[in-house]
């Protein structure tokens, strides 16, 4: 791919790509954001110079790629949103395709997410899981999960288009929001105020992708024949809440209490098992180099400045 276009260039997981794509040296890369001006700040400290405009901007640049990560990264905006994301997932998804419509050869890859599936996750999603909602009686967190399933189902529905889908699931990075409502920044904020972590009792895996295993996927993508459909993320291996809590315990000194009232914010439901058993993207020759506790520990050293005894 010779030049590439990131739609929603402000997220925190398309800016990690960003870097990553800087690492290796690629120089035809095009952001778009709806703050231009904070793009280029945020470049500026990072050592970086490609060429940033707005969404009206988009399409006057030729690209080889497309890669759309406009949508909301925080449980708790999900919530404040409500229904409203389905307009906004729609925008910006319908400005990607327009687009591939007008220049059939170019690739398209949307961040999607493992709650595509719905809601439920009693059992870990694979390639025979079914989506399901109760359209007479849709719930507050339904909202997220349909607006993704949407867009997927209008990918499908484009089969000449070379689309991609990469569900994700859930994502760890040093450069994540810690005010996000996430499980592992509820810890993180923990652990850097000293504070006792409140969590509800259950069981809950989850599967956390490191950065670098993203940017892996996301050039096996692009580097492989072009195709549509989707494809779901995954680390080396899943982890469970008492194994990450326990090593976080150890690591860094969390204290935690397991307390009947459940912790965090569950905009898009609760999900005791959120991660996917689909291992179709290994075909592209996608291989995660790190578990989800191997990049948890790397970003979190990274944020809190390495093991507790290394910070006495």
């Amino acid at each position: 791919m010779e030049r590439i276009a990131i739609l929603g260039a402000s997220s925190r997981i398309a800016q990690d790509l960003v870097l990553s794509f800087a690492h290796a040296g690629h120089r035809g890369i095009l952001l778009y954001g709806r703050d231009p001006a904070a793009l280029r700040g945020w470049q500026e400290a990072h050592g970086l110079s490609y060429p940033v405009a707005d969404y009206g901007a988009y399409g006057q640049e030729p690209h080889d790629a497309v890669l759309n990560f406009v949508g909301v990264g925080d449980p708790r905006r999900a919530a404040q949103m409500g229904g409203a994301i389905l307009g906004v997932t729609q925008e910006f998804d319908d400005l990607a395709l327009r687009g591939l419509r007008a220049h059939p050869q170019r690739r398209y890859v949307f961040l999607s997410s493992g709650a595509a599936y719905g809601s439920g996750f009693e059992e870990p999603a694979g390639p025979d899981t079914r989506t399901a909602f109760a359209p007479n009686a849709l719930q507050p967190q339904d909202w997220y999960a349909i607006a993704k399933l949407h867009a997927e189902c209008k990918h499908r529905a484009l089969p000449d288009l070379a689309i991609t889908d990469l569900r994700v699931f859930n994502y760890v990075s040093r450069h994540q929001d810690l005010e996000a409502r996430f499980f592992i920044t509820d810890i993180l904020r923990a652990i850097q105020a000293q504070d006792v972590l409140k969590t509800s009792p259950g069981t809950m895996v989850r599967d956390y992708l490191h950065p670098d295993d993203f940017y892996q996927l996301v050039t096996r993508v692009l580097a492989a024949p072009p195709a549509n459909g989707a494809l779901d993320c995954y680390s080396a291996a899943p982890v469970d809440k008492a194994a990450l809590l326990d090593a976080m315990a150890a690591r860094y000194g969390l204290r935690y209490e397991v307390a009947a009232a459940p912790a965090g914010v569950n905009a898009t439901g609760a999900k005791p098992h959120y991660y996917s058993l689909d291992r179709r993207a290994a075909g592209l020759g996608y291989a995660p180099a790190h578990t989800s506790l191997d990049g948890i520990r790397i970003e979190a050293d990274a944020i809190l400045g390495g093991p507790a005894h290394d910070r006495l």
